[in-house]
C-alpha cells in the first residue's frame, strides 16, 4: 500500500481547541506563563525566558529543553512573533525567518467562557525530525504524519491541563 501525506517542506499544521469556563485574563495567566508549560507537557522539560525578558513581548526570546524517546534530549531557543495579552501568543523556533517549527495560542471570548486553540506548523526550517527523514527518505510522509499525531495528541493533553487549571 501507498503512503500518501504531507512531507516536511509541505509545512504541514495541525490545531486544536477547547472551551474553558474561565474569561480571557484567566486563561491568558496561565497560556503566558511559559514556565508552567513543562508540567503541561510530556517532552518540554524546561523553559526559561533569556536576554533579561520576564515574560512574553514581540522579539523576546527563550530557550527550552525537549525530551523524546525517539529523539533524544534537545535545546532550541524561540522567538515571541505575536503577542497581544488575552489574545494571541506566537512563537518561531529556532530562526523566525525560517523556523523549524510555529507555535501559537488563541483566545476566544465565546459564551461566557474563553475558547483557546493550539495551533503549530512544521517547518519550514529544519527540526530534529529532518534528521530522521534524511536517514529513510522513503518514509518522510510517514514519519511526518506521526510525528503531527504526537503533536495533536501533546496539544490536547496541554490544554486539557490550560483548561483545568484555568477553571480552578
Amino acid at each position: 500500500m501507498e503512503w500518501t501525506g504531507a512531507c516536511y517542506a509541505d509545512t504541514p499544521t495541525t490545531e486544536v481547541r477547547v472551551w474553558i469556563d474561565a474569561p480571557p485574563d484567566m486563561v491568558w495567566a496561565v497560556v503566558s506563563d511559559i514556565e508552567l508549560m513543562p508540567g503541561m507537557s510530556e517532552e518540554l522539560r524546561s523553559v526559561e525566558w533569556l536576554d533579561g525578558a520576564a515574560g512574553p513581548a514581540v522579539g523576546a526570546r527563550f530557550v527550552g529543553r525537549s525530551e523524546h524517546e525517539a529523539f533524544g534530549a534537545w535545546e532550541t531557543t524561540s522567538h515571541v512573533i505575536e503577542c497581544e495579552a488575552r489574545s494571541v501568543l506566537a512563537w518561531a523556533v529556532e530562526d523566525p525567518a525560517r523556523p523549524s517549527a510555529v507555535w501559537r495560542f488563541r483566545l476566544r471570548p465565546r459564551d461566557g467562557g474563553t475558547e483557546l486553540s493550539q495551533w503549530m506548523q512544521l517547518g519550514p526550517g529544519r527540526s530534529g525530525l529532518s534528521a530522521a527523514i534524511d536517514r529513510m527518505p522513503e518514509k518522510e510522509q510517514k514519519i511526518v504524519f506521526v510525528r503531527m499525531r504526537e503533536f495533536e495528541r501533546a496539544m490536547t493533553h496541554t490544554l486539557a491541563q490550560i483548561k483545568q487549571r484555568a477553571e480552578a
